[in-house]
């Protein structure tokens, strides 16, 4: 079982990521006051055991911020996780593909965008399946899809 480390919220396009103790995850939308709404990127994942290998690759320690994920977790590998359902803590989250690097790292860190590139690196990004609270200090695993919400 892995655990949820960090939350961060990008309130606007391009804006600094503003941190978090805890994030509201709504359905089919992603986090409140995150810039992502709705689509199919609604929540960004980032592995901070991937993250390490990269500031290996650099030589240095770069502020995770920089990656511009919504989450950081250790514990739980997203590589090759396509299809999958993540629980963190009450929310389920279903993973969509790998999260490719942009050139906004090699703004933060000359090289970044090269290093996040192999072994999924720059993390995972997926749909909120459900409404739900998240909390620094969650536990994140492997999960069942949650079963379908009754209609009123």
């Amino acid at each position: 079982m892995g655990e949820l480390l960090r939350i961060w919220i990008k309130p606007a396009r391009r804006a600094a990521m503003a941190s978090a103790i805890a994030a509201h995850a709504e359905t089919g939308r992603g986090l409140a006051g995150n810039a992502d709404q709705g689509g199919r990127r609604q929540v960004t994942l980032l592995d901070a055991d991937r993250w390490r290998d990269a500031e290996s690759e650099l030589g240095e320690a770069v502020d995770p911020t920089a990656r511009r994920a919504n989450l950081l977790t250790r514990g739980v590998d997203y590589r090759e996780c396509t299809g999958r359902v993540l629980r963190v803590g009450a929310v389920h989250i279903r993973l969509l593909g790998e999260t490719r690097p942009c050139g906004r790292m090699d703004e933060a860190r000359p090289g970044l965008r090269a290093a996040l590139q192999p072994d999924w690196r720059a993390g995972a990004y997926g749909e909120v399946l459900d409404d739900g609270t998240l909390r620094v200090g969650d536990p994140v695993e492997w999960s069942d899809p949650p079963p379908p919400a009754e209609e009123a």
